[in-house]
């Protein structure tokens, strides 16, 4: 078996190691505002659930030359976000969102995607999503050396859950009818596909 020093490995060795190793990885589509009222959206695939008592998720935001992406900053400003489950309807619109794009610019005309109201917080999210989250922020942390702050964490507190009819059956999500994507490596994304079923011993 082959072995890596991290420390002596270059930023991008890294990330090609835990990329291409930690798969599937779900993708989280996060819309926040900044400050010129612009609506900004990205898609994260360092994401998952933190906690169900209080429900709380993680969005890990990656800095780009040491500077804060546009994301962390408007969130950070106005302690508010909504996270999308990308499926296979919307991932290719989705995909597009990814550019870089100045921060006055918005993403969500760029994929042409349709913005709606939510109930709780400010931010709006979209209509193209089978799931999404309102969340505030409940904590944030920089992550990397004291000099060389390379990612922003952030907790959200998930304060509204919407739920697309169809997929929703006696408090449980269809996951077929979800069809959820997650992030492989490069350009790689993966479905559902094979599902096994384990019992949990007793």
């Amino acid at each position: 078996m082959l072995s890596f020093d991290p420390a002596t490995n270059t930023e991008r060795e890294n990330y090609k190691l835990l990329t291409g190793s930690i798969v599937p990885r779900p993708i989280a589509f996060v819309t926040s505002v900044g400050e010129d009222g612009t609506v900004n959206g990205a898609p994260f695939s360092y994401f998952n659930v933190v906690s169900s008592n209080p429900p709380m998720l993680s969005v890990s935001v990656q800095r780009k030359n040491g500077n804060m992406k546009d994301t962390t900053r408007n969130i950070l400003g106005n302690k508010e976000f909504v996270v999308h489950i990308v499926d296979e309807q919307n991932v290719d619109k989705i995909n597009m969102t990814a550019a870089s794009l100045a921060s006055n610019v918005s993403e969500i005309d760029k994929a042409d995607l349709s913005l709606g109201e939510s109930e709780i917080v400010s931010v709006p999210g979209i209509k193209e999503s089978k799931v999404r989250f309102e969340c505030t922020l409940e904590h944030s942390l920089e992550l990397g050396e004291s000099n060389s702050i390379g990612t922003d964490l952030l907790i959200g507190k998930v304060v509204r859950f919407h739920i697309e009819d169809d997929i929703y059956e006696d408090g449980r999500i269809n996951h077929l009818r979800h069809g959820a994507m997650s992030r492989l490596a490069g350009p790689n994304y993966a479905s559902i596909g094979k599902v096994l079923s384990l019992e949990r011993p007793k």
